[in-house]
């Protein structure tokens, strides 16, 4: 026995199953899988199995019939996924239809959808029912799934990650682009799918390390060649600089390497730049 790499087609995630014959990378084959028999593809070398995992299983090599039939399969999803769409937009629905799946031996066939709000599906589930004997099963999507499914176009020009070799969706925080001294501008910073962009989280890590040998921003330097002091304004984390603004008005760019935080001392001998006296504060009135 051996544990082969199978790919199905909607989605680039690797999964581990079970097979009698360790076939080649790139052979159509037929698993069991979640949902029932399928058509996918074998994308690596096979492994020995772990006593502790568990797996699911191959089921054969797939045949030029199965092949044919579940190509035909597809078009029918096609032709119903936009029947489906058709119809929810004639019943006033607030939904997409992403898909529709059927298995190879036709017993079930699935229904992705996305919508922003919760609603009733009776309709739909009964116009399924008219073109096939399988059983419905609705299932919800959220932006990145759909966009995994169907496949886009990221800001790169290439295919966006989720749809070629994303095995999970890692979580992507604002703090990301921040840390990377990117424009917080929502427009760039989001994929197709409208949410933060998940090539975000590639290079964090690196961006992390090279952020500890700089300067905090709005930190107060001093420049060791000449002296001059000033406000860390903006960091260049993969040129190792960063901007100062001297207290001569100057913007200047420095390797942080030259540079070394002000002491307390001197950091109280500076004035209070810009912003002048307080202004004194009213006494109190007491009343009579």
């Amino acid at each position: 026995m051996v544990v082969l790499p199978i790919r199905f087609e909607r989605s680039p995630r690797l999964h581990a199953m079970l097979s009698e014959t360790a076939y080649p990378a790139g052979t159509r084959v037929v698993v069991q899988g979640k949902r029932g028999p399928e058509v996918a593809t074998v994308r690596g070398e096979g492994r020995d199995p772990q006593p502790q995992e568990r797996y699911g299983a191959v089921l054969r090599a797939a045949t030029p019939e199965d092949l044919t039939h579940w190509e035909d399969l597809h078009r029918a999803g096609e032709d119903l996924k936009w029947l489906l769409r058709a119809r929810a937009r004639q019943r006033g629905l607030p939904v997409k239809v992403v898909a529709v799946e059927f298995t190879l031996d036709e017993s079930l066939v699935t229904v992705s959808y996305s919508a922003d709000e919760r609603i009733e599906l009776t309709g739909l589930i009964g116009e399924v029912r008219a073109h096939t004997r399988a059983r419905v099963n609705f299932a919800a999507v959220g932006p990145r799934e759909q966009a995994q499914m169907i496949g886009t176009l990221g800001a790169c020009g290439r295919e966006n990650c989720s749809s070629t070799h994303l095995q999970d969706f890692a979580p992507v925080s604002i703090r990301m682009a921040r840390d990377q001294q990117l424009p917080l501008n929502p427009e760039k910073l989001s994929g197709p799918c409208g949410r933060l962009l998940c090539c975000l989280q590639f290079e964090h890590t690196q961006y992390l390390d090279l952020l500890k040998d700089l300067p905090r921003k709005n930190a107060r330097v001093c420049h060791e060649g000449s002296g001059a002091c000033g406000k860390v304004t903006k960091l260049h984390p993969l040129a190792g600089t960063v901007d100062v603004a001297t207290d001569q008005g100057l913007l200047q760019n420095v390797p942080a390497a030259s540079l070394r935080r002000m002491t307390e001392a001197e950091l109280k001998a500076q004035p209070d730049m810009g912003r002048g006296p307080r202004p004194a504060k009213p006494p109190r009135s007491t009343p009579s």
